[in-house]
């Protein structure tokens, strides 16, 4: 096995102008994706969101909300041209110390099911399943549940 070197990331606040390719990058990645008005409104709403870019190119973004000692990720993406690099751990991890920055103590997101891959990450980096929303996303045969994690934050070393 050819191990793949993760590339240079740039990781910095989304900013209004970057919400057509944050769209974009969603549309191609989900079958029911958010709308850009729904980032924009994050955006107005204060929620930290952040995008990376590798070589010029957008790769991923993630946006976190955080209030009263907790935070949840809402979204979190990679593009499909930078999947398999390494990359979703890497913004992950920024999602967590900017959750530990801003007074988490605890950090809870949702999972569908049918996502082994995302499963695979979030457990590897410390989440624990806590529970089940029942039919919580749209799904092509109507609704499927989701998976609640959560993960209980170290103070920074």
């Amino acid at each position: 096995m050819v191990a793949v070197a993760r590339p240079r990331a740039e990781i910095r606040a989304m900013r209004r102008d970057d919400l057509p390719l944050v769209a974009q990058m969603e549309a191609v990645s989900y079958d029911f994706p958010w709308t850009q008005g729904i980032f924009g409104d994050c955006l107005k709403a204060g929620h930290p969101c952040w995008v990376m870019w590798v070589e010029g190119v957008m790769a991923g973004y993630g946006v976190l909300s955080v209030a009263a000692g907790e935070a949840h990720v809402l979204n979190i993406c990679v593009g499909p041209d930078h999947r398999g690099l390494g990359l979703g751990r890497l913004l992950m991890r920024r999602l967590l110390d900017i959750a530990r920055w801003n007074g988490a103590t605890r950090v809870f997101l949702e999972v569908r099911p049918s996502n082994p891959v995302a499963q695979s990450l979030y457990r590897s980096m410390g989440f624990e399943e806590i529970g089940r929303r029942p039919k919580y996303y749209p799904a092509k045969d109507g609704r499927e549940d989701a998976m609640v994690m959560a993960l209980d934050l170290l103070p920074a070393a």
